[in-house]
């Protein structure tokens, strides 16, 4: 079992040692990673400009002749350039504007495992958290970034089934999480390099996942540690100094404010201000959704008209806005977590600028608690209608799959204008040999089918209660005025309708084959 602890000192100046001196080992191994990646991010802005040029002249060739290897240069020149800006955001994050505010990591990490429900099948999750009520001081959407890239890892390193244990609690005053899997693991020799730009223990990757977590652990005064094992799995500690407070209160902002304007022109005239706010907070889900139909502009449009909304108080207009948008959302395939943080972004901001107008007034009580009543409720019912328009357009996308699967199950071929085959392929139980009956049946109906050759190769058992249904199925056949001729019996269920003395040749034609029927019918 090998590990490595590293912590950042801000503010400390790497001397040369003398006799006296002693440099920490965990000191140098940063200075190593600082200065690779500022040696890397260097080479990165430098080669991007020439390579920015290149992908400009290939867009030109591109609309002047078509060819596929100018499609290969260009998607390969776009992933190029993809990792260039990868390296230059750990170099200089992105995220490095937003301000600074007191986090819980306990409600973060809830939140950013919503998002790995798809693994949840195989992987198993275990959460052992303790004082849930410590909290940080950070960049929120940096840190948010870091823990999704670790917790990306940890899946990725599980390739069938495995388990996930996600440990938060508190020791004096640093909150310790530990994020630990069951995975591939790392060899020792190894270990040392994790953090490096470039470096991945994965067959497929950039290795500057890994060098976000380290960056942002680092800038927030934190400590790592990481310990693995071949075959057993890894363990991430991290370790950060506990931020004391009481409680999370509003913000005092400098807006405009004119005297006697209602709250609806104050927060037109700092309506710039309340956007640029936005932006910063909302940096991670403009992030999430930049490869999908709604972009940022949409969201920040939305949020727009919602704020007009609930300046209006029009809450029949909040609902029709929250159906509207909620089925945008599903149609997009985004999660839905996502946008109940960001409504809760955008309540928090509302009443951020509603405490910094108030401030200019006097004001009662009793009117601060029904403005409170009012906005929440109107914002709650907002988040209602969202998440109720949402889940029932994914309804509808499942119910619409099921019903092409089932149309699947049911393949009818026609042959000629009064000849079809049906093959039947896979497990036949009763639901399906329902569906069959009523899909055969309307076929039937509709493409005035006179010959049904229904061809039983593909099915490998049946039961005496799908046999009794099969022999209705060739009932409401006859009915319809339509012949039905059974091929492909294979041997095995032969055998069973043998031993239960049930004669099928007196209900319906058989053949040995579908190729035997064609031959004989299709004439």
């Amino acid at each position: 079992m090998s590990s490595k602890f590293i912590r950042r000192k801000k503010g400390r100046k790497l001397s040369v040692p003398n006799g006296n001196d002693k440099v920490n080992e965990s000191d140098l191994t940063l200075d190593r990673l600082a200065s690779i990646g500022q040696i890397a991010a260097g080479i990165a802005h430098e080669v991007k400009n020439p390579l920015t040029a290149v992908k400009g002249f290939l867009q030109l060739l591109k609309h002047e002749s078509e060819h596929k290897y100018l499609d290969y240069a260009y998607s390969e020149l776009e992933n190029a350039l993809s990792t260039l800006q990868n390296l230059l955001h750990v170099s200089k994050p992105d995220l490095e504007d937003e301000p600074f505010d007191c986090i819980n990591l306990c409600s973060e990490l809830e939140s950013l495992l919503y998002l790995f429900q798809e693994r949840s099948y195989d992987v198993s999750i275990q959460k052992h958290f303790q004082d849930t009520d410590a909290r940080v001081y950070g960049k929120r959407n940096q840190l948010k970034k870091a823990f999704f890239n670790l917790l990306k890892n940890a899946f990725e390193a599980i390739s069938d089934q495995g388990t996930i244990t996600i440990k938060h609690y508190k020791s004096d005053n640093e909150l310790t999480i530990k994020v630990s899997d069951t995975g591939v693991g790392i060899p020792q020799e190894k270990i040392n390099l994790l953090g490096t730009p470039f470096y991945t223990s994965k067959t497929e990757g950039t290795g500057m996942g890994l060098t976000q977590v380290f960056s942002t652990i680092y800038e927030h005064s934190g400590k790592i540690r990481v310990k693995s094992e071949v075959g057993v799995g890894t363990e991430f500690t991290i370790q950060f100094p506990i931020q004391n407070i009481s409680q999370v209160g509003v913000v005092s902002l400098k807006l405009q404010y004119v005297e006697h304007q209602d709250f609806a022109q104050y927060y037109l005239a700092n309506q710039k201000e309340f956007m640029d706010l936005l932006k910063v907070q909302g940096k991670e889900l403009f992030e999430t959704i930049k490869e999908t139909a709604i972009d940022a502009d949409y969201v920040l449009d939305s949020a727009h008209n919602v704020v007009l909304l609930l300046n209006d108080r029009n809450e029949h207009g909040i609902i029709l806005h929250a159906k509207e948008h909620g089925r945008n959302w599903a149609r997009n395939n985004l999660d839905l977590i996502l946008k109940l943080e960001w409504i809760q972004v955008l309540r928090m901001l509302y009443w951020d600028f509603l405490f910094n107008y108030h401030s200019h007034l006097e004001q009662n009580q009793r009117q601060f608690f029904e403005l409170e009543r009012q906005v929440n409720y109107t914002l709650d019912s907002y988040l209602k209608h969202f998440a109720s328009s949402y889940s029932e357009y994914k309804n509808e996308v499942l119910r619409s799959q099921r019903e092409v699967i089932e149309d699947l199950s049911v393949p009818i071929i026609p042959l000629t204008d009064n000849i079809a085959i049906l093959p039947v392929v896979g497990t036949l139980d009763t639901l399906r040999a329902k569906k069959i009956q009523e899909h055969v049946l309307v076929q039937i109906y509709q493409l005035k089918i006179k010959k049904m050759i229904i061809d039983l190769s593909g099915v490998a058992f049946m039961d005496t209660a799908i046999v009794s249904h099969l022999f209705k199925i060739v009932d409401g056949i006859a009915i319809q005025g339509c012949k039905a001729i059974i091929t492909g019996i294979r041997p095995e269920i032969t055998n069973t309708m043998v031993e239960l003395g049930i004669a099928l040749h007196e209900k319906v034609e058989t053949r040995g084959t579908l190729q035997q029927a064609l031959e004989e019918y299709a004439k």
